[in-house]
This record gives structure tokens, C-alpha cells and sequence, in this order.
């Protein structure tokens, strides 16, 4: 089955110079879809000719107005936008004793606020539509606890609810809005974590005296594989997913 419904559509993508977000601007445009993607600094990408254009413009999710203004010129220099995905996001570890406010605040500027502030902005141009499609990629620690995660968990958990909540209100509206859970991932965020270079194969045994499962695949997820499940979601063969929360862990979380 070949997935549907990306051929010309403008896609907006945060946290684009990350592995999953790089893996979906390259997916979405092979398949068709005008990208801005978009990141702290203005991502590098690769132009390839006979594709769709890439448009790379820095943001800063946490700034209200920035991404307000930033959804304005795409609406009025490139055209309507179909599909948001929220991929921008910054880990923080550490028990709760050793979190500061500012730490605490920063992980939920960008991984909360920032979800709030990018699907507003969306669900502003798309609901006189009446179409469009928004992922948010959340984390599967937002539904299973994590020792020295709680300031992560708690703001993937917050981004989680509120996406769900969005699909409620503009579902109505024929706009869906769904979740991708990704457990652990081989990307700089993830092997940053590692103490050497058997990290991932700690991540993959799991750990009981922190209560950590392992992965029942026996191994990690690739960019790719999260990307993939994002590409799913937002394509007409999807069509009847909205609200869901798909855990994309290999097993990990021993839940579907």
C-alpha cells in the first residue's frame, strides 16, 4: 500500500535539524509535500533536484508571537498549510530534589508551550478550511514513569493530553489531530544519555533496579521508523485516526 494525499501539500515541521525531524522532511518531501522546516537556528538541508522546494526558517517555539507570524507567510507567500508536526523538543533528566525552577521551566516552554503555541497558530488558518491533519510527537514516558525523567515525562504528558483535546474540538471540523509515542530512538538526544558505547545495549536489556523495562524488539528505533509512523498519520489512509496515541517503542512500554 502506498500512502496518499502529500502531493502539494504544505507541511510545517518543528524540530527539523533533529534525526526524526530531518528523517520526516526528507519522507514528506519524496512524497511530494512543499516543507518548511523549521528549528532553533534555520536547519542545513539538501536540495534535490525535480522535488518539491524545502524551506528552511529558524523559530523558536516558545515564542508565541514568532510562530504566529511565522504561519501568516507561509499562508501568504506559499500557500494553505495541511499538515503540522510538532517535533521540536528538549530532554532534561534528573530527579525531581535536582531540578530547578528554570530547568523545570524550560523543558515545558519547549515541549508544552511550544505544542500550545504551534497547533494554535494551525488550528487558526485550518478550521475556516474545514481540513488539515496535525501529529504531535510526544514520548512514551508520558504514560510510563521514569526515574530522573519527571520534568520530560510531565511535559510530553502535558503536550499528549493537550493534542488529544485539540482533536476533540476540530474533529468536527474534518482536521484530525493524533499522537506518535516514541520510545527509545537512535538519535543525538538519545545516545547523549549513554555513559559509553554500550549504552544502547543497556537501553535495549533494561534496568530493574530503576524499574526500567527493556525492549522486547531487541533493539532501538531508527528516525526513520518514528518518521514513518508520523507519514502514516497524516495521509489519507488514515483518514478515519483521529485522538490516537501510537506508541512507536518496540514493545518497551508493554502497551499498545
Amino acid at each position: 500500500m502506498k500512502l496518499s494525499g502529500f502531493a502539494g501539500t504544505i507541511a510545517l515541521v518543528t524540530g527539523a535539524s533533529g534525526g526524526i525531524g530531518a528523517a520526516l522532511v526528507t519522507l514528506l518531501r519524496d512524497s511530494g509535500s512543499i516543507v518548511v522546516a523549521t528549528d532553533i537556528t534555520a536547519p542545513v538541508l539538501e536540495h534535490r533536484a525535480g522535488q518539491p522546494p524545502v524551506h528552511a526558517r529558524a523559530l523558536d517555539v516558545t515564542d508565541a508571537a514568532a510562530v504566529e507570524a511565522l504561519v501568516d507567510w507561509i499562508e501568504t507567500e506559499i500557500g494553505p498549510i495541511g499538515f503540522g508536526v510538532n517535533v521540536a523538543g528538549v530532554l532534561q533528566v534528573g530527579t525531581v530534589t535536582g531540578t530547578d525552577d528554570a530547568q523545570w521551566r524550560r523543558v515545558f516552554a519547549v515541549n508544552a508551550d511550544g505544542v500550545f503555541h504551534v497547533c494554535r497558530a494551525l488550528a487558526r488558518v485550518m478550521s475556516p478550511r474545514r481540513a488539515g491533519a496535525i501529529v504531535t510527537v510526544s514520548s512514551n514516558a508520558a504514560g510510563v514513569p521514569r526515574h530522573g525523567m519527571a520534568a520530560y515525562a510531565a511535559s510530553k504528558a502535558a503536550a499528549t493530553m493537550f493534542t488529544r483535546c485539540l482533536g476533540l474540538e476540530l474533529a468536527p471540523l474534518g482536521i484530525r489531530c493524533n499522537i506518535v509515542a516514541p520510545g527509545s530512538t537512535l538519535t543525538p538526544m538519545q545516545t547523549g544519555m549513554w555513559a559509553d558505547a554500550q549504552g544502547g545495549q543497556g537501553v535495549i536489556d533494561g534496568n530493574p533496579d530503576i524499574y526500567k523495562a527493556g525492549i522486547p524488539l531487541r533493539k532501538l528505533a531508527t528516525p526513520d521508523d518514528i518518521a514513518a509512523s508520523v507519514m502514516f498519520l497524516l495521509s489519507d489512509q488514515a483518514g478515519h485516526i483521529a485522538m490516537s496515541d501510537l506508541y512507536v517503542d518496540g514493545g518497551s512500554t508493554l502497551r499498545g
